[in-house]
């Protein structure tokens, strides 16, 4: 992309300007250290052609002390340099961090899907640590190289005014180099950094999925899987490293061959002039060091470019769904209708739901069952606006969602999904996720009707037990019941229940539905199941198969008008009773 030099460029100075003084202090300090490295050499050959030549002890002692004054100072520029610099880098690698993660959570989960989850993480972790040590080695090295080149030279011709062809000659033979190494390293950079995605993918995949691993054997297989994104990344670190490892000793032969041929041509110099000599070669030798420098953070900085084009992608992510510019409030009743609905999934060639159309009404409870893969799951993801219909329109309380405030919507929904997602810290800091100022008891009502009181009282610290990362010291059936108590605490208009009670055996289950038509009797509820036990007693049952409405109404209804409702409870109940 022809853009992103300049995208790259526009995004740094975009955080730097926030902290244009401690930048601008960096800087200061670091042109203070540079000028005294460039003194030194001077005040040594005045050590020699003035103090040496002359036997002047008090000369030597006097040039000497000069000397050890300037190097003090370059040291103190160096340190508050040092310091300023990693403050800026630091603070300004944590704001894009956070710029990167507020806009995020501002994506649809179409954006995510597309994005992937594990490029993401790499993102805000390994991509701003590259723009970071680009930052950071700026103010500690990019800006001293060229000084320090550019008085290095300047100072030689001073000294030694016949060697300013060579000079010239040595500086181009080594920017061609340098832009070489450039050209060479950016795509290679850019390819490392989508093989660390890679990487990142498998891992997170593995670890995630370690218990399915370890029960099927199948170590040795995802071990294959994980050397061989191993070995893809260490092959394109080999090529991107590579680079530099031929260009930048040819940068430095070239300047070594410039200060043999400034030797050369210097034989014919009196012994008056040693000192100015010496002096030259110090020069050369910083003129190596700084185009030695400029080569090391240019290397730097084409990883920089290639992860600050992969940052600004995200943070000029367009969200997939917008808002209505005077956004609505739905109204509170919970109505939720579907008129004609058709969604598919970007990438995919099949629709995931294809004309959908019926309606909840408030207060009604609606069961939802079909094969595996009939759209279940994604039907209901439409309605808090997770993803939003390719065609036709969906209404909650009478209002195109669409028109609707997202997080006014989502105010009036509880979604509980059927893998229980739950968050290290206590059980009752979880459950506040539905409610942050629920009292004592209403958490513990909450917990009753989801019939998870009995288990979380059984805890010696009760509703202040520790959950490990995922709840990983609870049952899926516990976890599901504490998903549930948490949505309820929310007391939400419309409740979304994914399958959420598949961890259940049949009997809690059935106390958990029995209590939950007690106490929410207001509320909407959308219930899926895979359970024809679960929806039949349900108000209207909807039935799916393919992503097509194949029956919608009650369970005796559908017994005698839908041939999937009818085998679908004849696979799990048996015979032909209209219950």
């Amino acid at each position: 992309m022809p853009h992103r030099k300049g995208s790259f460029m526009n995004l740094i100075l975009t955080y730097i300007r926030r902290h244009i003084g401690m930048f601008a202090t960096a800087l200061f300090f670091l042109s203070l250290e540079t000028l005294a490295d460039l003194m030194q050499p001077t005040f040594m050959s005045y050590i020699v052609d003035n103090g040496v030549k002359g036997q002047s002890i008090s000369k030597i002692l006097m040039y000497g002390a000069m000397m050890l004054g300037i190097a003090a100072l370059g040291a103190l520029g160096a340190v508050m340099r040092n310091i300023y610099a990693s403050r800026t880098s630091q603070q300004i690698s944590m704001e894009m961090r956070s710029d990167i993660y507020r806009k995020v959570q501002t994506l649809s989960f179409e954006n995510i899907d597309r994005l992937q989850p594990s490029s993401i993480i790499t993102r805000i972790t390994n991509d701003v640590t590259q723009i970071q040590n680009f930052i950071n080695g700026s103010m500690r090295i990019m800006m001293k190289a060229p000084i320090t080149c550019i008085g290095a030279i300047a100072l030689i011709i001073l000294q030694t005014p016949k060697q300013i062809p060579m000079m010239i000659l040595i500086l181009c033979i080594s920017f061609l180099l340098i832009a070489a190494n450039m050209g060479f390293g950016y795509p290679r950079f850019g390819r490392l950094q989508r093989k660390l995605d890679r990487l990142n993918e498998v891992s997170r995949e593995f670890l995630s999925s370690v218990r399915v691993v370890k029960a099927f054997c199948a170590q040795e297989q995802e071990g294959e899987k994980f050397r061989s994104a191993a070995e893809d990344f260490a092959g394109a670190g080999v090529s991107a490293m590579r680079v530099a490892a031929v260009f930048s000793p040819l940068i430095n032969l070239t300047v070594n061959a410039g200060i043999v041929v400034l030797l050369w041509l210097s034989g014919s110099q009196d012994n008056g002039q040693i000192g100015r000599l010496m002096a030259s070669v110090n020069y050369m030798t910083q003129v190596l060091f700084s185009l030695g420098m400029v080569s090391n953070i240019l290397n730097t900085a084409v990883r920089a470019v290639a992860s600050a084009g992969r940052v600004q992608e995200i943070l000029m992510e367009e969200p997939a769904q917008k808002q209505a510019p005077q956004a609505k409030s739905p109204s509170g009743e919970g109505g939720v209708s579907f008129c004609d609905v058709t969604f598919s999934y970007a990438g995919t060639p099949e629709p995931a739901l294809e004309h959908v159309t019926f309606t909840a009404m408030p207060g009604e409870t609606i069961g939802i069952i079909g094969p595996t893969g009939s759209g279940k799951s994604t039907l209901v993801n439409l309605v808090p606006r997770f993803y939003d219909a390719t065609s036709g329109t969906l209404f909650v309380d009478g209002v195109d969602v669409t028109l609707l405030s997202q997080e006014k919507l989502r105010a009036e929904i509880a979604v509980v999904p059927q893998k229980a997602l739950l968050f290290s810290g206590t059980i009752a800091e979880n459950l506040r996720w539905g409610k942050p100022d629920a009292t004592d008891e209403e958490i513990r009502r909450a917990a009753q009707i989801a019939c998870a009181d009995g288990f979380v009282q059984s805890f010696p610290d009760g509703y202040e037990t520790n959950l490990g990362q995922g709840g990983v010291n609870l049952s899926g059936g516990q976890k599901q019941r504490l998903s549930l108590a948490r949505a309820l605490l929310k007391n939400p208009r419309i409740l979304i229940l994914d399958d959420c009670t598949s961890a259940l055996d049949a009997t809690t289950e059935a106390s958990v539905l029995s209590m939950l038509r007690k106490q929410c009797s207001g509320m909407t509820v959308l219930l899926i199941s895979q359970r024809i036990s679960t929806v039949m007693r349900t108000d209207r049952i909807l039935c799916l198969e393919d992503g097509r409405v194949m029956g919608f109404g009650a369970h005796r209804e559908l017994l005698d008008s839908c041939p999937v409702y009818r085998a679908i409870y004849t696979s799990q109940i048996g015979g032909d009773r209209h219950e």
